[in-house]
C-alpha cells in the first residue's frame, strides 16, 4: 500500500513538473480541489475529448451532439431531484476536526477487506506454486471465508442503511467496525448529516430582482430538456443518442486524490433514448461498447472491471461502473445507467410540456426510456496518466521516466532535434518542423545533450523523436526514435509524414474501438 501511495505521489509530482496539471491559484496558496491544466495537460485533455466525441458521433449513425448552457432554469433542478436529494452523508471526527464522507469511510473499510483476501491468495500462490487453484482456495480457506463473511455482512448492512436513508445506521456501522480517523486514529465521531452539493448563485441586474440559480451539478439535464428539440429538428427515430461534453460543479466537502474528485470538473455524457422495454438490451450494448473504448487505450485489460451497483439511484433500474485500477485501488471512471423514463416524465410534470415520442411504426405516443453513459474527463485523464507512467532501467544503468501514452492522445506527436546547433543542422530541423506542423503537434528542441532531450520527450510522452545530423545534410534522411522501444532507424524526410501518420492518427484508435465493440 505504501509503495502504491509513493507511486501516486510521483505521478502527481510529474504532472506538475512537466506541465500537465497545476494547483489552481497556486501563487495565492491555491484553492481546494480545483486544478488548472498546463500546456501538455490541455493537449492531452483535448485529445481525450476528441476521441470520445468521435467514438460517439462518428462510430454511431444515431448519436448526435449538443452543447447546453451551464446556467439553467432552477425548476430543472427541482424536477431532477437535485434540490431535495443531491446530498452526501458527512461525519466529523471530534479530535482531528476533520470531515469525511461517511459512505467513503465504509467503502474504504470494504476495500481493505478485499485487499486482505488478495494478500492471502497471493501468499498461498507463492507457497503452492503452479498447482495452486485460486478460486478453490477462496471457497475453502477458513481465513478467506471469514473475510468474505465480514465483507458481505458489512455490505448488506451498508446497502440497507443507504437505501432507507438511515444515517444513524450508517454511523453505527462506522462505530461497530471500529473505523477510525486517519489523522487522529480515534473513533470519536459526530452524528452523520446530509450536505447538499450544489453551488447556488444569483442571476439578475439588481439585488431585489435577482433570482437564485445553480451551477449545474451534471450535464445530463441539459440533454433531457433539449431532447424534443433535437429529435424534431434532426428527424431522429428511436433509438438515438445525444452526446455532450461540458463543465459541472459540485461542492465536494471531502475532495481528495488529486483530480479524481474536484469541485469543478468536466463530463462526457451520452443519453440514449429507446422504446420502453428495450432499455436492458441497450444497457448491455453500451456496457460492452464503453469497455471496448477503455481497453482500446492499451492500458491493460486487467486494469478494468465492471462494478454493479448494490444500491440503485431513485431513477435507475440498472447501473454499473467501469472501474480502473488506480494506485489507490479500483475506482469509478465511467458509469452506465438505465435511467428509465424518470427524467423526461419529471420534466413533463414540472414544465407542463409534453415530451413524448410518436412512433410511426406502432402509431403509439410514449415517453422514451434512457440509457446513460457518463464519464469524467478528469478521471479518464488521471487513469491514462496512471496507466502510462513508467520508471524503467536503461542499458547505461540509469532510470528513465516515460509516459507510454497512446500515440494518438500524446500532447506532442513529434520532436525534431538537431544533433548540434551548427553546420546548418538547426536550420534544417526548423524546416522539417515547419513542413510537418500542419499534420502533427511538433516541438523543436535544441537545448542540452541529445540524451537529455530524449529523456525530456519521454517524460511528456512524445511517441517519436527525429534527429537531424550531418548525414541529413548529405542525403535528406533523419533518425527516427521510438519512445517505447528506444529503437532508431533512418528514414527519408519525404517519407516522414506517411510513416508517422500511420502511427499517431486518431483514426487508428477509432478503428480499434469499432472492431472491439
Amino acid at each position: 500500500m505504501a509503495q502504491q501511495e509513493d507511486l501516486f505521489k510521483k505521478i502527481i509530482s510529474h504532472c506538475k513538473e512537466y506541465g500537465f496539471v497545476f494547483p489552481s491559484s497556486e501563487i495565492y496558496d491555491g484553492l481546494g480541489a480545483v486544478y488548472d491544466y498546463g500546456q501538455y495537460g490541455v493537449e492531452l485533455k483535448n485529445n481525450i475529448k476528441t476521441l470520445w466525441w468521435k467514438s460517439m458521433t462518428l462510430l454511431h449513425d444515431n448519436v448526435v451532439g449538443i452543447d447546453s448552457a451551464i446556467f439553467m432554469h432552477p425548476r430543472i433542478w427541482q424536477a431532477s431531484g437535485h434540490v431535495d436529494a443531491f446530498n452526501d452523508p458527512l461525519i466529523d471526527n471530534k479530535d482531528s476536526k476533520k470531515r469525511y464522507r461517511a459512505d467513503v469511510l465504509i467503502e474504504d473499510y470494504l476495500a481493505k477487506i478485499e485487499d486482505k483476501i488478495e494478500k492471502e491468495v497471493a501468499k498461498a500462490a507463492k507457497r503452492f506454486g503452479d498447482s495452486f487453484n485460486a478460486e478453490l482456495y477462496k471457497e475453502t480457506n477458513p481465513r478467506v471465508l471469514g473475510y468474505k463473511e465480514e465483507y458481505q455482512s458489512t455490505l448488506k448492512a451498508f446497502t440497507k442503511a443507504l437505501t432507507e436513508g438511515d444515517l444513524e445506521g450508517v454511523r453505527q456501522i462506522i462505530i461497530d467496525k471500529k473505523i477510525v480517523c486517519p489523522i487522529s486514529g480515534t473513533a470519536n465521531w459526530t452524528e452523520v448529516r446530509q450536505f447538499n452539493l450544489m453551488f447556488a448563485t444569483e442571476m439578475g441586474s439588481t439585488a431585489e430582482g435577482a433570482s437564485k440559480i445553480y451551477l449545474r451539478p451534471e450535464t445530463a439535464q441539459g440533454i433531457f430538456v433539449n431532447y424534443l428539440n433535437v429529435q424534431k429538428t434532426g428527424r431522429m427515430k428511436l433509438p438515438f443518442g445525444i452526446a455532450q461534453i461540458g463543465k459541472a460543479f459540485r461542492n465536494e466537502i471531502v475532495a481528495r486524490q488529486f483530480i479524481f474528485r474536484m469541485r469543478e470538473f468536466e463530463q462526457m455524457e451520452m443519453q440514449f433514448f429507446v422504446a420502453p422495454g428495450e432499455e436492458m438490451k441497450w444497457f448491455e450494448y453500451w456496457k460492452q461498447s464503453r469497455m471496448a473504448f477503455h481497453k482500446a487505450l492499451g492500458m491493460g485489460d486487467t486494469k478494468y472491471r465492471f462494478h454493479d451497483h448494490e444500491k440503485l439511484a431513485h431513477y435507475a433500474n440498472a447501473a454499473t461502473d467501469i472501474e480502473f485500477e488506480m494506485p489507490f485501488g479500483f475506482k469509478e471512471v465511467e458509469g452506465i445507467h438505465s435511467r428509465t423514463d424518470y427524467d423526461l416524465k419529471r420534466h413533463e410534470e414540472y414544465s407542463g410540456k409534453k415530451l413524448r415520442y410518436f412512433d410511426a411504426t406502432t402509431e403509439e405516443s410514449y415517453v422514451p426510456y434512457v440509457v446513460e453513459t457518463s464519464i469524467g474527463v478528469d478521471r479518464l485523464f488521471l487513469s491514462i496518466m496512471c496507466g502510462a507512467y513508467c520508471e524503467e532501467p536503461t542499458d547505461n544503468g540509469e532510470t528513465r521516466t516515460v509516459l507510454r501514452l497512446p500515440a494518438a492522445l500524446a500532447p506532442i506527436k513529434l520532436a525534431v532535434l538537431p544533433l548540434v546547433r551548427k553546420d546548418g543542422l538547426d536550420e534544417k530541423a526548423k524546416e522539417v518542423v515547419q513542413d510537418l506542423r500542419f499534420d502533427f503537434t511538433c516541438q523543436y528542441d535544441e537545448k542540452d545533450s541529445i540524451g537529455k532531450r530524449y529523456r525530456r520527450q519521454d517524460a511528456i510522452g512524445t511517441p517519436y523523436c527525429i534527429t537531424i545530423d550531418n548525414q541529413t545534410m548529405e542525403d535528406n534522411t533523419v533518425t527516427i526514435r521510438d519512445r517505447d522501444t528506444m529503437e532508431q532507424h533512418r528514414v527519408a524526410i519525404a517519407d516522414l509524414r506517411k510513416e508517422i501518420m500511420a502511427k499517431v492518427d486518431m483514426s487508428t484508435l477509432l478503428r480499434k474501438i469499432a472492431d472491439d465493440k
